[in-house]
């Protein structure tokens, strides 16, 4: 699966939360300045080309729908930044975060109940 860029991924953040989209939707939902129809179109059809969106087409125009889960593109958007950042070393990688997040006592608590959960069989 490949890493979406920053345009890419503000449209599929679009689509996975509302499940089905027209592009009249998709930029409804997008942050100011609106980008032209044009832009998203061409953008959705990258989307499409590359296996993350599937199309239906109504009369003109056609409707959106993910192919791949927000869980799927999370999991492997954070093996990316695991192996490039942090050699790999999940460890390393929760470590940095509880450093440099500020991590309440709390929030600790609950990753180690968490991590913890995971090893029972």
């Amino acid at each position: 699966m490949q890493i979406l860029a920053k345009r890419e991924e503000q449209i599929m953040q679009v689509i996975w939360n509302l499940e089905k989209a027209f592009v009249k939707e998709i930029i409804e939902h997008l942050p100011e300045p609106k980008p032209h129809y044009n832009t998203i179109a061409t953008m959705v059809k990258i989307l499409q080309d590359k296996g993350f969106l599937s199309a239906e087409k109504f009369g003109n125009t056609y409707r959106y729908e993910p192919l791949i889960s927000l869980e799927d593109y999370r999991k492997q958007d954070v093996e990316s930044i695991q192996k490039k950042y942090f050699g790999g070393s999940f460890s390393k990688m929760l470590t940095h975060f509880a450093k440099e997040e500020n991590l309440s006592d709390d929030d600790l608590d609950e990753i180690v109940r968490m991590i913890k959960d995971q090893k029972k069989p």
